[in-house]
């Protein structure tokens, strides 16, 4: 009996659960936190958070490198985060209108992101893009927008890479480019003519499961800043998964690019639900005239927590940290891969690093090896980025690797 199965058999409440959300549930869970496809050593419900460390419903605990996905950035339970939230749940929520926070908010992201003049608020991924895309629109008067080949940006008609429910017409105006490549860039602006509304690109290639994250190329960052200012066009910037990860600001600053709208999502208020949409001035009259809105999406207890998380990230280099802990845990598992004759591409920024085997056809060795992590109480996935945060310590790498010393050798064993 592998450790992997005695891990199954430690977790009765989680199984309980499984079978209760399979009766109500489509599927028994959906999107992406869905764990059916992973090895049966992943949790699917958890009960509590701490700093860098998860505890499962059945009470195993686990040293997390998927921060809920991106949002844990400054940790779980982080208790200055926590306590500017609760102070702002004492005096209400979602009221008859959003409180001072909402303007506090605007105010602190404006003079936080270089580019960005005025802020609007949603309160997931999806939100932003969308509202960007909008905007984009309806300040060209024009349809087209160009995307990365096989990037993500969202859950909507638009741009869900499962294309069940949505009609061609909804991804009409979609044209692809492969990022990197300015000669597919401009084929895809000629492409789109005199009808090119905005270009939307990720700081980073970050598509998985199969291709390797890529870090933009400056001459590429470039040209789309030029191809849009030739066109007339709005240059979308979606930093939903990257946020405050790679730089406290707008990612592209360093390449000496602006974009003119940003979309933020996942970490800007460490696990409270928000997003926000950041913009040039040029572009505040679209947004304004635009019709969006949501329920929630002006309430106070997220934008309270967003404001002490900003606040945070801004006091310290904190790219720097996750930086620094995300190498020691790359050249950790890159000599343990080695020791265990695994070949493994390591990809991207190390503050969201991803771990590729090399021919492994269906992600067996993959899947091996981070089922095994997780039976030893590491969270790693097969197939998406991971990601650390600034609570992450180098005593969690060092506790980590000796977890994934043993995982490697399983999976190895598994292989043959």
């Amino acid at each position: 009996m592998t450790l992997d199965t005695v891990m199954q058999t430690l977790k009765p409440v989680d199984d309980g659960l499984r079978e209760r959300a399979a009766r109500v549930i489509p599927g028994g869970m959906y999107g992406h936190l869905n764990v059916t496809l992973l090895p049966a050593s992943y949790p699917q419900f958890y009960r509590s958070g701490n700093g860098a460390r998860l505890t499962d419903v059945d009470g195993n605990q686990y040293i997390d490198f998927m921060c809920g996905f991106g949002p844990m950035i400054s940790g779980y339970k982080n208790p200055v985060v926590e306590a500017a939230a609760a102070a702002q749940l004492a005096e209400g929520d979602a009221l008859g209108g959003p409180t001072p926070r909402m303007v506090e908010l605007a105010e602190l992201l404006v003079d936080t992101v270089g580019p960005a003049d005025w802020a609007m608020f949603g309160k997931n991924g999806t939100d932003a893009t969308s509202l960007a895309v909008t905007i984009a629109r309806a300040a060209t008067g024009k349809r087209k927008l160009l995307k990365g080949r096989s990037a993500y940006h969202g859950a909507n008609a638009w741009f869900n890479p499962n294309p069940l429910g949505s009609t061609p017409e909804d991804r009409a105006n979609i044209i692809f480019f492969d990022f990197n490549d300015i000669a597919s860039l401009e084929a895809a602006a000629a492409e789109a003519g005199d009808d090119l509304a905005g270009i939307i690109v990720s700081p980073f290639k970050h598509d998985g499961p199969v291709d390797d994250q890529r870090l933009a190329e400056v001459d590429f960052a470039r040209a789309v800043r030029a191809l849009a200012d030739r066109n007339d066009a709005v240059l979308i910037m979606d930093e939903v998964r990257t946020g405050f990860r790679l730089v406290t600001g707008s990612a592209w600053e360093p390449l000496g690019v602006a974009p003119d709208l940003i979309a933020y999502s996942k970490a800007i208020a460490n696990g409270w639900a928000l997003s926000a949409v950041v913009g040039i001035d040029a572009l505040a009259q679209a947004a304004s005239d635009i019709y969006a809105t949501g329920s929630f999406w002006y309430s106070g207890v997220a934008m309270a927590a967003g404001i002490a998380n900003i606040g945070l990230l801004r006091e310290t280099d904190t790219p720097a940290h996750m930086d620094h802990v995300g190498t020691l845990l790359r050249t950790g598992l890159q000599a343990q891969a080695e020791e265990n004759g695994f070949e493994v591409v390591q990809s991207g920024p190390a503050a969201m690093p991803y771990l590729r085997f090399v021919d492994d056809p269906g992600h067996a060795a993959a899947l091996a090896f981070t089922g095994a992590a997780a039976a030893r109480g590491v969270l790693l996935h097969p197939v998406h980025n991971w990601f650390l945060s600034t609570a992450h310590t180098e005593q969690d790498i060092a506790d980590a690797l000796d977890r994934t010393a043993e995982a490697f050798a399983e999976a190895r064993s598994v292989l043959g």
